[in-house]
């Protein structure tokens, strides 16, 4: 079956309140949305990424899609990579080739009347998650109450915080919010995530504390993602896992962070590191070195993908991307007792966009 139609449009949908990890703030969130057709079935992707990922789709993607034989992914994951060749795979070109990668996916399992579960072969009946925000613009109370929806009220044994407030500034509030996790977490996992905010020896010395006094048993992005150095060296000190990756917008990024010995398990993300088909390769780099991996963000894309996996850890059930996803589709899925699961009979990954109420938000 040929592609005949592509389309893709860009929204902005605001936090539900002002949000900032140890590196980064913001006040809203950009999903670029891409539609692909045969004429009687239709595939979805998006990406959260900028509005400068449409022009990417508009100006140099969709010409190597339209007319193509939808059944032939590979070829067209390396020609949308080879066609982006001048303007630098890492960024807003990888998050507009992943888009349209879950799109094409997506359509080839409408196409066979097949959920992507099935047609990628499932290694499992559902997917761990864990909940994720905890953002350090939070005060006590309103982390108080996200850990406690996703402890005690959706039975998530799995939760992730945010820390290194400030480029890692204040470290006796950083690990006051842990504390403050640790005891509305209960008996749970409890996670951590400095988004690279501190140096090294700071992580490193941060590190066993958290491990020591709260049991905290991963650390995501201690350091910056790219000092692979710094990376293995936290590794090496901290007693929990150490775990990088989200920024991993190409095959051999991922190679070399795992060469270096950088991280117990491997974070990827659907919506930037090039759709499914490299996802699913990046798990089978991490599988060749004994690792798993995660799947970081977008949790409604990655269910399907997941299953698929045998060295899956769990998926990322964060919080402005659940909030978006069911704000905006149908069929999302929900973490019952800590675990999604997608159902098998349904098609493709089973999410419709609803227009009119995506339609108040949309840039481009």
């Amino acid at each position: 079956m040929t592609v005949t139609d592509l389309s893709v449009h860009a929204y902005t949908i605001p936090t539900d309140q002002p949000e900032a990890d140890g590196t980064l703030s913001w006040d809203t969130t950009t999903m670029v949305t891409v539609m692909v057709t045969d004429g009687t079935h239709q595939g979805l992707g998006w990406t959260y990424a900028g509005t400068g990922a449409v022009t990417v789709v508009t100006d140099h993607l969709a010409e190597v899609v339209n007319g193509a034989d939808s059944a032939e992914i590979p070829r067209l994951a390396e020609a949308m990579a080879r066609a982006c060749r001048n303007l630098g795979r890492p960024g807003l070109v990888a998050c507009a080739i992943s888009a349209v990668d879950i799109a094409l996916w997506d359509l080839r399992a409408r196409q066979l009347g097949l959920s992507l579960g099935e047609l990628f072969g499932r290694a499992r009946a559902s997917v761990p998650v864990y909940g994720s925000g905890g953002f350090t613009t939070y005060d006590d109370q309103t982390t108080i109450d996200q850990l406690t929806t996703w402890v005690a009220d959706w039975g998530i044994p799995r939760a992730k915080i945010k820390i290194g407030q400030s480029w890692g500034s204040d470290p006796s509030r950083d690990l006051a919010r842990v504390a403050l996790a640790r005891e509305v977490v209960g008996d749970g996992e409890l996670y951590v995530d400095a988004n690279g905010a501190y140096r090294m020896k700071q992580a490193a010395r941060l590190g066993r504390v958290m491990a020591g006094d709260y049991d905290v048993s991963w650390f995501e992005e201690p350091v910056s993602s790219d000092d692979l150095a710094g990376l293995r060296e936290v590794r090496h000190q901290f007693a929990g896992d150490v775990a990088a990756g989200e920024y991993g917008y190409t095959l051999d990024y991922f190679a070399k962070m795992l060469d270096a010995g950088a991280v117990d398990c491997l974070q990827a993300d659907v919506t930037r590191c090039g759709g499914y088909s490299v996802w699913r390769q990046v798990a089978a780099l991490a599988d060749a070195r004994h690792l798993q991996i995660s799947g970081h963000c977008a949790p409604n894309l990655h269910a399907h993908v997941a299953l698929s996996v045998p060295n899956l850890r769990h998926v990322e059930y964060f919080h402005d991307h659940h909030r978006i996803e069911t704000m905006l589709f149908d069929g999302t899925l929900p973490p019952n007792g800590g675990e999604m699961t997608p159902d098998p009979a349904s098609v493709g990954h089973g999410l419709t966009l609803r227009v009119e109420d995506a339609a108040p938000y949309r840039v481009a």
